[in-house]
């Protein structure tokens, strides 16, 4: 396998245009629809303590590269408010929490390491990819349920969804939380769409 010679950046949002775009992006949609107590020291701690809007949003999986995170939790965010009107009972802020911030348990869990490859000219070298570092192993939905709440009050529908968006992703054998969980709350079911739909036909065209 070639390896192209590349730099991975976990730190400057804005050393690369189209992360900065994406985070501009990404901070327009959040002030305008996320007015809650505590939305502002939230959005602080992205910015500040996190590299929220530098990480890929995987591994290898999709979006593995700079910025993909943000990207992905924009193309979230663009198919959920595309089933809105499925969703008549919630706010728009409501929409723009549980999208945007679905996956912030993906924060501070990338790690940049090296690894041989050939290159072009058919020599070894090192090349950087990302890959995980768990510092805070609570678990996916948990852990951006956990963090979220940190900052801001959430309501019984947005917890459900941002703790069961992944689906049944691994989910236990015998565990019913989840289909008991689309059942209630509707906004968690089409969170889990979008977030498909995000990943499986959106990020395979970016």
């Amino acid at each position: 396998m070639q390896a192209a010679q590349q730099q991975i950046n976990l730190s400057d949002p804005e050393a690369n245009p189209k992360t900065a775009e994406r985070k501009r992006q990404f901070i327009d949609i959040y002030n305008t629809k996320i007015t809650r107590d505590g939305a502002a020291n939230l959005l602080m701690w992205l910015e500040s303590d996190t590299d929220f809007f530098t990480a890929p949003a995987s591994t290898r999986f999709h979006l593995s590269e700079e910025g993909g995170l943000c990207q992905h939790s924009l193309n979230v965010y663009r198919r959920l408010n595309a089933s809105a009107k499925a969703l008549p009972d919630c706010s728009e802020e409501t929409l723009a929490i549980v999208s945007l911030l679905h996956d912030v348990c993906k924060t501070n869990f990338y790690t940049v390491e090296e690894r041989n490859a050939k290159d072009a000219s058919g020599k070894w070298v090192k090349v950087p990819y990302y890959a995980v570092e768990d510092k805070f192993p609570l678990g996916h939905g948990e852990k951006s349920l956990f963090l979220i709440h940190s900052f801001i009050a959430l309501t019984h529908d947005e917890a459900l969804a941002i703790r069961h968006h992944m689906g049944g992703f691994g989910a236990s054998p015998g565990d019913y939380s989840i289909g008991n969980a689309f059942t209630m709350s509707r906004l968690a079911l089409e969170l889990h769409i979008a977030d498909m739909r995000a990943t499986h036909v959106d990020e395979k065209e970016q």
